[in-house]
């Protein structure tokens, strides 16, 4: 089951609502969410849902045996390690196997069986709130949850179970034991899950045919514009289609009485490439700041042994693939360039250069993103400085371009806070809030007609995210 399907709006989500609404007690209320969350998973993933469980089972008594042990550290420290082994290797054998038998099999003399297991849904971003549970329990930063409710709701909750954001658990430690929803907070929590719907199904499947169109031919016909055009229009689609995630998910928490951190800020407003990352998947950021970035490489701390690990493991979180790699990699070595430059130096460069250094990065990075075949990507880039001896602009670019001018314009124009500008203007000007409010109300049914109605014939409809 997707957010963006039929069924879930209109009877998934007002069901739970309904029965959430109308349970006298906080531990019915998450009764009813464990419910509701088991079946929305069980939906797509019948079989895995044991694979959840007893990842959520085998956790739980790991972070008991770190909080019995809390006063020996090496005794604590043993049992995460042990944890760090079960999950990591647990992530590894259905999302990596294969990728590594593939590339052993390159080995002379070598012919191993390639595992052919299939990606549970979500894993990777419900084992990384697994592991940033039992690390923050081993520093001290949060308190053991001794209630397996407790610790079930926290990794399975539907509104951020299978394509994120990643949420801490020292964020919703006290809301999952004691929470409440106002009127202007669920309103609020509506607002922001029909917004990421329209940025779903309006924005990102509508781009998602233009990239088709060009990225899915072959590449190695496309005319210069035609090919920054194609990958241009990808980097638009990716964004809404993970932030409006996002903001469905965040909004949905908010209808519940959660607030979860924000995953994405505006980042194709960025400068240059470090402050796109402290924009972009910022649940994914913050995670490898926080536990990869200063663990010790040879027993000292490296700065920049650091930085290549994050990026390394950045990249490889995205998929077992050497494209995802070398993506995490290609970003990681600007990141490392404005390091050495510095940030008082960087500021020294105009800003018309920076938006312009930044944006092109950011659109190559997409195409290594996109394309798993090497040969592939290698066209496009060649297209894309001319290289192929084709033209630098044809019929069919222009065609498109046209046909798809108010989509664009639309996408382009929503990279900016639209929303978050009007916000500040309700709250500035009493005057304008009552028609600001109003204002509002009509665009959220708007956009849900208009979503709802584009989704009638839609038969395939997911979220890039699912697949990572």
């Amino acid at each position: 089951m997707v957010f963006s399907s039929l069924i879930f709006l209109y009877l998934f989500l007002p069901v739970c609502l309904l029965c959430y609404g109308l349970s006298p007690s906080i531990t019915a209320k998450n009764v009813v969410l464990i419910i509701f969350s088991l079946v929305f998973y069980a939906w797509g993933e019948p079989v895995y849902i044991l694979l959840l469980l007893g990842s959520v089972l085998v956790n739980y008594l790991f972070g008991l045996a770190i909080e019995h042990n809390k006063d020996k550290p090496k005794q604590s420290g043993a049992w995460l390690g042990v944890s760090l082994v079960f999950n990591i290797g647990l992530l590894g054998v259905f999302k990596y196997s294969a990728f590594i038998v593939e590339n052993l099999n390159l080995i002379p003399h070598v012919d191993l069986p390639v595992p052919d297991l299939r990606l549970p849904i979500g894993i990777s971003f419900y084992t990384f709130q697994i592991l940033s549970y039992l690390i923050d329990l081993q520093w001290g930063k949060v308190a053991c949850q001794k209630n397996p409710l407790y610790f079930l709701l926290y990794i399975s909750m539907f509104p951020q179970l299978v394509a994120g954001p990643i949420v801490r658990y020292s964020i919703v430690e006290q809301e999952i034991r004691n929470r409440s929803v106002t009127l202007t907070e669920f309103s609020q929590g509506m607002t922001r899950f029909i917004l990421g719907l329209a940025k779903k199904v309006i924005l990102a499947n509508h781009l998602s045919v233009i990239v088709e169109t060009f990225l899915e031919a072959d590449v190695s016909q496309l005319t210069i514009v035609g090919a920054w055009y194609a990958l241009i229009v990808y980097a638009l689609q990716v964004y809404f289609d993970f932030s409006g995630y996002s903001d469905m998910a965040i909004g949905m928490g908010l209808m519940f009485g959660f607030h979860f951190d924000e995953n994405f800020c505006h980042p194709f407003l960025c400068k240059d490439i470090s402050e796109f990352w402290q924009r972009w998947h910022i649940s994914l950021g913050t995670f490898f700041r926080d536990y990869l970035l200063y663990v010790p490489i040879f027993g000292k701390r490296r700065k920049y042994g650091g930085l290549f690990l994050v990026w390394f493991c950045t990249g490889l979180w995205h998929g077992a693939s050497w494209n995802f790699i070398i993506w995490g990699l290609y970003f990681g070595f600007f990141v490392f360039l404005e390091q050495c430059i510095g940030k008082k130096q960087m500021k020294k460069i105009p800003l018309v250069i920076r938006h312009l250094y930044s944006k092109l990065v950011v659109i190559i990075g997409f195409g290594i993103f996109y394309f798993e075949d090497m040969g592939r990507l290698l066209q496009c880039l060649r297209s894309m400085i001319g290289l192929n001896g084709n033209a630098v602009f044809d019929q069919v670019t222009r065609l498109s371009m046209l046909n798809n001018l108010w989509l664009l314009v639309a996408a382009l124009v929503c990279c900016f806070p639209l929303y978050d500008w009007l916000q500040k203007l309700r709250n500035r000007s009493t005057s304008m809030s009552y028609s600001i409010g109003i204002l509002q109300n009509v665009c959220n049914v708007a956009l849900l007609l208009v979503s709802s109605v584009l989704l009638v014939d839609a038969t395939n409809n997911p979220f890039l995210y699912f697949r990572f």
